[in-house]
């Protein structure tokens, strides 16, 4: 694009608005995408914060874009992931614990997984439960800009009001078309309430975006209400997969690793953002501020009330669990396996 230059009296040159070379990183999206599928199964930190950064140094990765065919130095390489929100960083506490001798492999064996699902137009969801909130007048952290020396007052303390109860957000978050959906339930967090929060996506969102689909991918946490020990877990999803006609796959997260599930910091992060230092007073109140939580990148969320009662406790057989239709992979099948109707 031909530069534009305009003289003024003070001999000054105002570059017109628009005008001027674009960006290096703008000429080819090509090299972009291929920074990125190298730098995605390495990337590290705490999801929760909103920068990332990388394992791989700027030369080791100029040297694998080279071998892919592209001649770009480190240096742009480091502007392009600068852009795009990446940035050096030093340690930070954020594992868990436990870590699994296979958790890298389960890391490139989901990535793989979901590219596959991407490209054939199969729906990929992210799954988790929300940290239960009271319900009422406390204390939500954070800090927003109000009226000098006029505070919103909250209660001192955070005893639960047996009346108003607690919110339970059970979310669902499309990595194809950055949407979200969350479940806000008062009974327990159990797989019954987990698989019943995907069954109301799938309804209410799922089937409108991916109408020609018969898979769905399931990425969860190891733990909590689905768990993938779970028992209950398991045939909740078969009831629901022969209720949509659709063969259901899952894979969980390895132990330590939680935080790396999608939802929590394409999702969770932002809704935690957006109702900061507001007091979560009512149940329509918490869906009205998920509902309202929006990102630069187009995040849209649906939040929902559900009012069902998920009792604990509910016992499934070790019999009962072996008619359930469940192919196991060879690598970790108690992390990944497909579910699907039978019929």
């Amino acid at each position: 694009m031909r530069e534009i230059w305009i003289h003024t009296s003070s001999k000054k040159r105002v570059r017109q608005k628009g005008g001027g070379r674009k960006k290096k990183s703008d000429l080819d999206e090509n090299i972009k995408k291929t920074i990125f599928e190298i730098v995605s199964p390495h990337t590290m930190g705490n999801p929760m914060n909103p920068l990332v950064w990388t394992s791989k140094s700027l030369r080791k990765i100029s040297e694998l874009v080279k071998e892919k065919g592209y001649n770009i130095s480190h240096k742009l390489i480091g502007i392009i992931l600068s852009e795009e929100g990446y940035s050096l960083q030093s340690n930070r506490k954020t594992d868990e614990g436990g870590t699994h001798i296979d958790r890298d492999a389960q890391f490139e064996f989901i990535n793989s997984l979901v590219k596959a699902f991407i490209n054939n137009g199969d729906p990929v969801i992210s799954v988790d439960c929300k940290k239960k909130e009271n319900i009422g007048n406390y204390k939500n952290a954070g800090r927003e800009w109000t009226e000098k020396n006029n505070p919103t007052e909250v209660k001192v303390y955070d005893f639960i009001d047996k009346d108003l109860g607690k919110a339970i957000p059970y979310g669902v978050y499309d990595i194809q078309n950055n949407e979200g959906f969350v479940n806000v339930g008062i009974s327990h967090d159990t797989a019954g309430f987990a698989v019943a929060s995907i069954r109301k996506w799938w309804e209410e969102m799922g089937c409108v975006n991916f109408k020609e689909s018969k898979k769905i991918l399931i990425t969860a946490d190891g733990g909590g209400s689905n768990s993938k020990r779970s028992k209950l877990w398991k045939k909740e999803l078969e009831l629901l997969s022969k209720e949509i006609d659709i063969e259901i796959s899952v894979c969980h997260f390895p132990p330590g690793t939680s935080k790396w599930n999608k939802i929590e910091h394409r999702l969770f992060s932002y809704i935690s953002m957006n109702w900061r230092a507001k007091p979560l007073t009512t149940l329509q109140i918490i869906i009205d501020l998920i509902s309202s939580t929006k990102t630069e990148k187009g995040l849209k969320i649906k939040a929902v009330f559900d009012d069902n009662t998920y009792p604990k406790g509910i016992v499934v057989t070790e019999e009962e669990l072996n008619k359930i239709n469940i192919l196991r992979n060879e690598f970790h099948g108690e992390w990944n396996y497909v579910i699907n109707s039978g019929l």
